[in-house]
């Protein structure tokens, strides 16, 4: 009887944590109202620019825990960090949206859910958690170049996907 507690709990922790894994959800929608952030304005653009939109930029990673890692911080949509997420903050894209992020210099490639505001530092694209920095193979120098494509934007039934060339990229 004993055992067979133990491994209902056990099972329910593994899906507990399973369902949560790399993507934090939750979020109904889009954000797309602008925001003051010390002293500048920021305007962030349409769903339908969002959904054309690529850029090519340096990229940084940050990490929102404290306190030797048991205290995590918050995005700018209210979801809690953990260390096993692939999030991002972009300063002008739509809140939260999906984007396929590639280091220029060794060709790595992952896809990342933009859910947060920044880098707000001149001559930065894209701020990544440390665990998508370590896929993308730069957590040690801190600093990449980048490409950042977006693929999609918004959650749930407001989600609208970027159009693809069915026809051999043609059409």
């Amino acid at each position: 009887m004993v055992r067979r507690l133990v491994s209902c709990t056990a099972l329910a922790f593994v899906a507990a944590l399973v369902s949560s894994c790399a993507y934090p959800g939750g979020y109904k929608g889009y954000q797309t109202r602008g925001y003051h952030c010390r002293g500048a304005y920021y305007s962030p653009m349409s769903v339908d620019e969002a959904l054309n939109y690529s850029e090519t930029g340096q990229a940084s990673w940050y990490d929102e825990s404290s306190f030797f890692g048991l205290k995590r911080g918050t995005t700018s949509l209210g979801e809690k960090v953990m260390p096993w997420h692939l999030i991002g903050a972009h300063k002008t894209l739509p809140l939260p949206c999906m984007v396929k992020v590639t280091n220029l210099e060794n060709g790595n490639t992952v896809k990342l859910r933009i859910n947060d505001r920044g880098p707000f530092i001149e001559g930065r694209l894209l701020d990544v958690s440390p665990r998508a920095a370590k896929k993308l193979g730069f957590h040690e120098q801190g600093l990449t170049t980048v490409q950042v494509e977006v693929l999609s934007v918004g959650d749930g039934s407001y989600k609208r996907k970027r159009r693809t060339k069915w026809f051999f990229g043609l059409f």
